[in-house]
């Protein structure tokens, strides 16, 4: 091996040494992590309205409506503010050379939960600089540890919710792998103890709390024996504290075939993954209630909780002058959620019931992405007018039946 060999593998262990104090550094925080916030004791929550770039504005301004015409007595109390929160375009990024912008990173940190449009990541060859992705940026930097993503489907028996771990993984320094030299690019997958309890003992938590009382752990760690050995050995410790939930586990490629087993995927009710395998699986998921269109997502952690859609900014409808029809439901979805994670179970299981009225049962508007369909605004005009009947459990139970 020669002199410049030696001189690339220094530079890379100096650069992989940084990465190290960095992530040594996050797990002390996360060791001195307070308690989950109480939001029933708060006198006033402020919900940030992050509209993004591409399709984000147009269907974000509709789940925002949806949200004031839900919270409008403890609007008009002041319990209850919402903040807009317009710099996390990819223009801005861009300018600032950064996934969030400092001074749209200390608004987000005013807000109590957040309601997220898709933003950008760029891609090489397009024309923005190699900036991280906002979702991945704002994750880590307001700690936002579980992606908890639902998906039911009750005509094929499908009842599941992942909890995706957000923060580590091989998208937690997704942005610093090393071109060692032109034949050798390496990147890295980060694993800890204390991130991988977390979202696991939450996993755990909603399986027993939701009488659900079975947890799926998916991992490769038959191959991937280090980090993904790591997160399948913390599950089987935390397992043994909660009896009266069934563990098991799979790995991410047959479990993700098993998804689309007929006769096995009823058996699957939590499931608890990895960053990476988390993605892949919640976007198959998504296909069995129509695509990642129709869902949403949430990323909670104990001080923040962002809420978004789960599908990207379709910056071509917006170049082509369809941004207005883009489909708005996956973002309202993740509004009721929102809604309830702050304690607004009612208003939460009411949006539900209309937007399966709506969307399932009704369908008196249909949003193609195109002027052959109905805009965003109707969309939301439609659903909000459901929501208003007085009978509203009624006329949703009738079509139950």
């Amino acid at each position: 091996m020669g002199l410049k060999h030696l001189e690339e593998i220094e530079k890379a262990k100096a650069h992989f040494g940084k990465i190290l104090e960095e992530q040594f550094t996050r797990i002390d925080r996360m060791k001195a992590e307070s308690e989950f916030v109480d939001y029933a004791s708060k006198d006033q929550i402020v919900i940030g309205i992050v509209g993004g770039d591409g399709i984000g504005p147009f269907i974000t301004a509709e789940a925002e409506k949806v949200l004031a015409f839900l919270l409008k007595d403890d609007v008009e109390k002041e319990r209850v503010v919402f903040k807009e929160i317009d710099g996390l375009t990819i223009e801005n990024r861009a300018a600032c050379g950064k996934a969030i912008p400092d001074d749209v990173l200390a608004e987000l940190k005013e807000c109590d939960v957040i309601l997220k449009g898709p933003t950008t990541t760029p891609r090489e060859g397009d024309k923005w600089p190699n900036i991280e992705s906002a979702n991945v940026a704002m994750r880590r930097e307001l700690d936002l540890f579980a992606n908890v993503r639902p998906v039911s489907v009750p005509e094929k028996d499908i009842d599941w919710t992942f909890y995706r771990e957000n923060t580590e993984g091989g998208y937690a320094v997704g942005s610093k792998g090393v071109h060692v030299n032109d034949d050798l690019a390496i990147d890295f997958t980060v694993t800890t103890q204390e991130g991988s309890e977390r979202i696991i003992r939450a996993a755990f938590d909603y399986a027993k709390k939701s009488g659900k009382n079975k947890v799926t752990v998916v991992t490769k760690a038959n191959v991937i024996k280090t980090t993904d050995g790591k997160f399948l050995d913390t599950a089987k410790a935390i397992a043994k504290e909660y009896p009266e939930v069934e563990m098991d586990d799979w790995y991410i490629d047959i479990m993700t075939a098993k998804l689309v087993d007929e006769k096995r995927r009823s058996q699957f009710k939590v499931m608890v993954l990895p960053n990476l395998y988390g993605d892949i699986l919640t976007d198959e998921a998504a296909e069995f209630q129509g695509g990642v269109g129709t869902a949403g997502s949430a990323n909670i952690g104990k001080r923040y909780a962002m809420f978004e859609a789960i599908h990207g900014s379709a910056p071509r409808m917006v170049d082509e002058g369809r941004g207005q029809y883009a489909d708005p439901c996956s973002i309202i979805r993740a509004a009721g959620m929102l809604l309830e994670h702050i304690g607004y179970m009612d208003e939460a299981r009411k949006l539900q019931m209309a937007l399966d009225i709506c969307g399932n049962f009704e369908k008196k508007l249909e949003i193609t992405g195109r002027d052959t369909g109905a805009t965003g605004a109707e969309y939301a005009e439609y659903l909000m007018k459901t929501l208003s009947q007085d009978n509203l459990e009624e006329v949703f139970n009738s079509y139950q039946k």
